[in-house]
């Protein structure tokens, strides 16, 4: 078996094999394995999410694609399968799960191969896949590989720096394969901000907060840039804004910035205004920053943030229009590559049997918080044991 590819999917399934039935080879195209699964540590390793699984599965577009490997293999399945490799996980404030304390990322990656290596994987580092030649598999310039199963873990096109850069799009329309092309998600989104909001704001939180597009919303914490806005909470509705800027050029999101009261208890709160000002009412009855403050005067007119009901309306309901994306590069994933409808239900390529793909080359989305590994790691471990049941007579 070839495995194209050395990501987090491809290790998982090259971990999940049977080495008794499969002789397994994996080919990367670096000088070693892992180089995204490396970056993804950087700032603390966030390997999955603790949510319950019935609303960890929600998480994804489209649900019902993944939902199968997520609930085959979940994040409650993978920390215990880490641990069986001697990681320890631990569960952060955040609800997402991190190995505890002095193991780092390059640890957790060399348990991985110590399972590999027990297992007798072949790692082929510094082999380019070319495409096929005669129907075998061509790497560099000049090396063919016949395998009799093939499994694609070429990765997305973020990131280029660790390999994945979506160039084996052209090879797979050698095939006949379809594919989408890929754009960024999880990522920085564009604001047309005033540029005394700038100078003041650049670089601070807007904490607690509710952010809304479409019929998806989701609270946590975004920083303002100078050119829009990024943070776990606007990466988390990439899909519909995504979808907005593609259909209309533009995207509007809407902004609740102080959940858990209603617009009439902030009205209540203003009654009593005395002699303060706006800003000094906002910031001793909401507790609001300067950063708070300045979107709010950014985002209204002056007869809107002066007029209290109005401005008590716009605190649960601020209107901002995006007005595009982070490069594909800068971005935490990406969206795109094979069309689902080119695989079955177990990954393999409709066009090309015993060929199958898994991992960001396929068209799904998540957010980021542990959930794009997972679903890589399910994705690896439900084709391994497919294949091995497959195989055991």
């Amino acid at each position: 078996m070839a495995i194209i590819g050395g990501g987090a999917a491809a290790l998982m399934l090259a971990a999940t094999l049977d080495e008794n039935l499969f002789d397994v080879s994996i080919y990367e195209k670096n000088h070693a394995v892992g180089r995204k699964f490396l970056v993804a540590g950087d700032g603390g390793f966030n390997l999955t999410h603790s949510e319950e699984l019935d609303e960890f599965v929600k998480r994804y577009t489209p649900v019902a694609f993944l939902e199968k490997s997520l609930r085959s293999f979940t994040n409650e399945h993978l920390r215990e399968w880490l641990k069986g490799i001697g990681i320890e996980t631990y569960v952060g404030s955040s609800k997402r799960v991190f190995p505890v304390k002095g193991i780092k990322p390059i640890e957790v990656l060399q348990a991985f191969l110590e399972v590999l290596k027990k297992k007798n994987v072949k790692i082929n580092t510094q082999h380019e896949w070319k495409g096929w030649k005669n129907d075998a598999l061509l790497f560099n310039e000049d090396v063919i590989v016949k395998a009799d199963i093939t499994v694609f873990a070429l990765g997305g096109a973020s990131w280029k720096v660790t390999g994945s850069d979506g160039a084996w799009t052209e090879l797979f329309k050698e095939k006949e394969i379809r594919t989408v092309p890929f754009q960024p998600s999880n990522c920085a989104y564009q604001i047309s901000w005033n540029p005394e909001f700038i100078i003041a704001a650049e670089g601070l939180p807007l904490k607690n907060i509710v952010i809304r597009c479409d019929d998806k919303e989701r609270l946590g914490e975004v920083v303002i840039t100078s050119t829009g806005i990024e943070g776990g909470a606007i990466y988390a509705l990439s899909a519909p804004i995504r979808k907005q800027l593609n259909e209309k050029g533009a995207a509007k999101v809407l902004i609740d910035l102080k959940p858990g009261i209603t617009v009439q208890q902030i009205k209540d709160k203003f009654s009593k205004r005395g002699n303060r000002s706006i800003k000094k009412l906002l910031e001793d009855r909401l507790g609001f920053t300067d950063a708070t403050i300045g979107l709010l005067k950014s985002a209204l007119t002056k007869e809107q943030f002066t007029d209290l009901g109005l401005l008590a309306e716009k605190i649960k309901n601020l209107p901002l229009k995006i007005t595009g994306m982070a490069e594909m590069d800068e971005a935490i994933s990406t969206v795109g590559g094979v069309t689902l409808r080119e695989v079955d239900e177990n990954f393999q390529l409709i066009r090309m049997p015993n060929n199958y793909v898994i991992g960001e080359m396929l068209n799904w989305d998540a957010p980021t918080g542990g959930y794009l590994l997972q679903a890589c790691f399910s994705m690896g471990w439900a084709l391994g044991e497919r294949l091995n049941s497959k195989n055991t007579f």
